[in-house]
């Protein structure tokens, strides 16, 4: 054997061997990644009680969720996320809508099915320092959740099957897309309710102006297969920021939309939105603030806005009194003040409900909370709300909560 033969299967072999420990670290590294993550544990154990003027039955729910989910650690620029849910029932007086609670139509809802669920499963890659990707079933927020969120009130979450990009690798400019083939609802999978089947894109731009103000423009398209009432197609544009006044800062909102029909909506219609509020916050932890808001509708086509992908608990009123926008639009004019006492934070906010279009009074409403850390890993909540109708459209309700939470 001469020695270039020689030579050639020496180098053959370190070769090998390199390759084999380049396999071998890769694999070892990736194991690590996926044993090396962060556990979380959320327990939220909730009562409710509501109390509606047509139905004989007051609800009493005491529900409890208990979430799990595991991050893992990086892996060339990869990780992965899955979360698990299950709702218990402890107190089950209500009618959990949606056709999960057959037989209960004497309560009414509270909407807090039983039941086990794949809350979150995806992966999220970094194209770059500044792009990212995630692919899965994931959490959606965007701007303040009045038309993209993910119901987080509810003790079953609403998330989507979806593929969302997100880069911040133009100046001043924070760019969203997703595209979405599936809301999974709070009603579970066990009812036809609790999935639609969509072809949804949304698109958000958030634009800074200066270190206070901030533009942001979008655009939502949603093909909804199952409802198809909800195939809507949005454009607006959010503007917000600050300014010094006297001891305080008042913060700023104003945002516009227009709405028409998409996909295979039964109706044809034009409708718009806005929303303009200012809140004043001093020192002493006194924030003050009023606001407007309008769902619009199309008098011609009866059809006002639709909000069919919204938070929507967080908006007119806690009573849930709006979920589905009246034929003839809504108008919310609401004050706000909260208080921080202490470790508590106070809020109290006060509605005036009445119609887009005809002048119809709907009724007035008035929201209290009162919630407090106990520790860095508990905290509590007591909340009422409490609707008084001007319209047969509606009825007087009332309704209130206690809600214990641990983080670990």
């Amino acid at each position: 054997m001469d020695r270039k033969t020689i030579g050639a299967l020496v180098a053959t072999a370190l070769l090998s061997s390199t390759a084999t420990l380049a396999v071998a670290e890769e694999v070892s590294e990736l194991g690590a990644a996926l044993t090396s993550g962060k556990v979380g544990v959320n327990v939220r154990a909730r009562y409710e009680n509501v109390d509606q003027d047509t139905i004989a039955d007051s609800a009493d729910a005491l529900t409890a969720r208990l979430r799990l989910n595991y991050r893992t650690a990086s892996w060339n620029g990869l990780t992965g996320f899955i979360e698990y849910d299950h709702v218990f029932h402890l107190l089950s007086d209500f009618n959990s809508g949606g056709g999960t609670s057959p037989g209960k139509s004497n309560y009414p809802v509270v909407a807090d099915p039983k039941g086990s669920d794949l809350n979150q499963l995806y992966f999220d890659y970094s194209f770059s320092e500044k792009t990212k990707g995630r692919f899965g079933r994931q959490r959606i927020l965007l701007d303040n959740q009045r038309f993209v969120g993910g119901v987080g009130w509810r003790q079953n979450e609403q998330t989507y099957d979806a593929v969302t990009f997100t880069s911040s690798a133009i100046d001043k400019a924070k760019l969203h897309y997703s595209y979405i083939g599936n809301v999974r609802r709070i009603f579970g999978d066990n009812v036809a309710a609790g999935r639609n089947n969509v072809d949804t894109h949304l698109l958000n731009a958030k634009i800074a102006l200066s270190d206070a103000w901030s533009v942001t423009p979008y655009y939502y398209l949603i093909d909804n297969d199952d409802v198809t009432a909800f195939s809507t197609s949005t454009v607006g544009a959010r503007a917000a920021g600050s300014l010094s006044a006297g001891d305080g800062k008042l913060a700023l909102v104003a945002e516009f939309a227009a709405q028409s029909d998409a996909g295979d909506n039964p109706v044809s219609y034009d409708a718009e939105y806005a929303h303009l509020s200012g809140l004043w916050s001093a020192s002493n932890g006194l924030s003050l603030g009023l606001a407007y808001e309008s769902l619009g509708t199309d008098t011609a086509a009866l059809q006002s806005f639709r909000t069919p992908l919204a938070t929507l608990h967080a908006f007119q009123g806690w009573a849930d009194q709006f979920l589905s926008t009246p034929a003839l639009g809504v108008e919310d004019l609401f004050v706000t003040a909260k208080f921080k006492a202490g470790k508590w934070n106070l809020t109290g906010v006060y509605h005036d409900f009445s119609s887009a279009s005809g002048g119809i009074d709907y009724g007035t409403e008035i929201d209290v909370s009162a919630a407090t850390k106990i520790s860095q890993n508990y905290s509590i909540l007591f909340k009422g709300a409490f609707f008084s109708s001007d319209s047969i459209a509606f009825v007087d309700t009332n309704k209130f909560w206690i809600m214990f939470t641990a983080n670990y």
